[in-house]
């Protein structure tokens, strides 16, 4: 694991600057506490920072081949590279360390750009190729490693975290105002754009290379194929192939000269996890978790009886409102964009607390895209067919009056406006946008951006913009219903999540790793029948079914918390009036984004209790420090003080 960074100069005379190189890879020393390395052939240069797991004293990078001709500089794990490297040893090739890392660039020289289709892992890497004089770029499938990238006339810049591109000085952080209409209703982008001009991701699954003209050729690799379920079995042999190749995930995961830990909430995902490395280890696990001073919101009680009965080193850290908006602003600069959940800043705390112990943490992220196990799912299914019978039914103006009635009586209070909101009544069903990803995932729909952005924006960037990326991998995608939900959220809210696990373990200088998204594992999972993988409104029959003789009934079958945050109930107090004076500032509203008597309706609307806006206070605020830290520059503990401040109520 470590932080990559890159620069590839076009033109006759072009030379790459080492100094530059080393201050892009400096800004990123998070990443990588333990070791720095560069090498630069004229034109180009590569470097990374190191965090040591894997062969510590040999594994240094960039690392070359036998002859220097071919280097490379990797961040990430290649789980199956022992099995790689005796055939490619029996081939004739000649190893100088035990490192991961080397036999990439062996299986490049072996197989060229098809190397990728070997790996199971976790990566992103660039090798160098001095007799050519190309830059081969690869990100894994899934997207768990990050790549970022500038591309002009005159150069490339690659790195694992945006701030290092802007470390190279050539690059103004500026807004990408396309950006915000999905930012909104979101609070991520889907597609390959960045929150900067000029700054794209290297999308999961796919790979970039590009010769001293500076044409790029990018090729997708990967894609998950969701379209057809498996040939219908029962259900002991979907649970039965599953544990198999859950446990084989999880016993390659533990792969370190380092020590390892689990993060663990005390739910499902992360307790199979920490319960299937207590078996394969037969020894006590270091187990990790993160509460709040609000005990309504914590999940503490729940990940103690994991820990109790699998019998691990336990150790927790409470995260009280002064802790969580003290940090915010860092954390902003350390995720590049603005924080999408509340909960990436806990990540952060559990990731802070476990880097005292260990060097390595496995996480339960990704069982819940893979298997189906967020309630919208099974939701979603039943809803549409509700829907069906509705509009064939009940006339359209009639449809569109019950959801005005919805959305504006005074009669109906906040949680049941919610509730009804979210069903075949509230939601218009001819709109998937409106229908699937405004009832789960937009903090602002379409007509609420229509009346929060100013006229001159509305029109520049209009808020139907939102849904472009996200509908393509709709579009894109076939099969039943439920496998449509799974292969679209997997290509755009798993990534999302993904960047959030990497960016908060990486600040405290740590590697996450997701053993639930091993790339063979997914493609199984995804294509379990729906009657298999659902029951009533939970998911994760398999998961649960599977691990059964690990962990208590009371464990795998309780209702889910989905780790909350006291987010909701900090804005039942003064803070939300010091939220609500950092947004009307005149350096805010100057932006020229929103209109003030919209910004002013939305606090007055959570106040009264007639919404609960939550969610749409947390994207506003967000995106104002965003502007304060990483484009303004403005030191992170300044940033917001108003705002961020603790307010006293005594």
């Amino acid at each position: 694991m470590c932080g990559i960074a890159g620069i590839f100069e076009f033109g006759r005379d072009a030379r790459a600057s080492s100094a530059a190189l080393r201050q892009m890879c400096q800004v990123i020393a998070h990443r990588g506490p333990d070791d720095e390395g560069f090498y630069t052939d004229v034109a180009a240069g590569i470097g990374m920072r190191r965090l040591s797991i894997v062969d510590v004293a040999g594994g240094h990078q960039p690392m070359s081949n036998e002859d220097g001709t071919l280097w490379i500089v990797l961040n990430g794990e290649i789980y199956n590279h022992l099995a790689l490297r005796e055939p490619l040893i029996a081939r004739g090739h000649r190893y100088a360390t035990r490192s991961d890392t080397e036999t990439v660039i062996h299986l490049y020289e072996e197989y060229g750009e098809d190397c990728v289709q070997h790996l199971r892992g976790m990566f992103a890497f660039a090798i160098w190729n001095r007799n050519t004089k190309t830059l081969f770029i690869a990100r894994d499938r899934l997207g768990i490693k990050p790549l970022y990238y500038n591309l002009t006339a005159e150069r490339l810049l690659f790195a694992s975290e945006i701030k290092a591109l802007l470390a190279h000085g050539s690059i103004s952080p500026e807004f990408n105002r396309v950006a915000l209409p999905e930012y909104l209703a979101f609070g991520y982008l889907s597609g390959a754009e960045t929150f900067y001009n000029g700054v794209l991701k290297l999308m999961p699954g796919h790979t970039m290379k590009i010769g001293p003209d500076g044409r790029a050729e990018i090729r997708q690799y990967w894609d998950l194929n969701a379209t057809q379920p498996h040939e219908s079995r029962d259900e002991r042999y979907y649970v039965q192939s599953y544990r198999e190749l859950l446990e084989g995930a999880v016993n390659s995961h533990l792969m370190s000269d380092v020590p390892l830990g689990v993060f663990l909430s005390g739910g499902v995902d992360s307790s199979a996890v920490a319960a299937l490395m207590s078996k394969l280890r037969r020894e006590p696990v270091e187990t990790f978790s993160v509460g709040y001073t609000e005990q309504t919101y914590s999940e503490l009680p729940f990940a103690r009886g994991v820990s109790n009965h699998i019998g691990s080193r336990h150790h927790e850290v409470l995260v009280s409102e002064q802790d969580f908006f003290s940090a915010l602003p860092h954390l902003i600069w350390h995720e590049d964009e603005p924080i999408t959940w509340p909960s990436s800043v806990s990540l952060y705390f559990v990731a802070r607390l476990a880097r005292a112990r260990v060097t390595v943490v496995l996480t339960g992220e990704g069982a819940d895209e893979t298997l189906a196990g967020y309630a919208r799912y099974a939701f979603t299914v039943k809803n549409a067919a509700f829907d069906r019978v509705y509009r064939g039914i009940v006339p359209g103006f009639l449809r569109q009056g019950l959801r005005d009635a919805i959305a504006n009586s005074p009669l109906l209070g906040a949680n049941l406006r919610r509730k009804l909101e979210h069903t075949f009544l509230g939601k218009d069903g001819n709109s998937w946008a409106s229908f699937y990803f405004d009832n789960f995932f937009s903090a602002f729909g379409e007509g609420e951006q229509n009346e929060l952005l100013n006229g001159e924006f509305a029109r520049e960037d209009p808020p139907s913009a939102a849904y472009d990326h996200v509908l393509d991998y709709w579009n894109h995608s076939s099969g039943e219903m439920l496998q449509r939900l799974l292969y679209t959220d997997i290509k755009t809210y798993l990534v999302e999540l993904l960047m959030k696990q990497d960016n908060m373990s990486m600040a405290a200088s740590i590697e996450s790793r997701v053993p639930f998204l091993d790339h063979m594992l997914v493609e199984f999972a995804t294509r379990i029948p729906r009657e298999v993988q659902i029951g009533g409104l939970a998911g994760k029959r398999i998961l649960k079914k599977a691990v059964e003789d690990l962990l208590p009934h009371s464990i795998l079958y309780r209702t889910k918390m989905g780790f909350p945050t006291p987010w909701s109930g900090w804005l039942a107090g003064p803070r939300l009036e010091t939220i609500h004076e950092l947004l009307l500032e005149a350096r805010s509203l100057d932006r020229g984004y929103f209109r003030r008597d919209a910004i002013e309706e939305l606090f007055e609307e959570h106040h009264t209790k007639h919404r609960d806006n939550y969610d749409r206070i947390w994207r506003l605020l967000n995106l104002e420090l965003w502007h304060r830290v990483c484009l303004e520059g403005e030191a992170h503990d300044e940033v917001g003080e108003t705002a961020l401040k603790m307010v006293t109520t005594q």
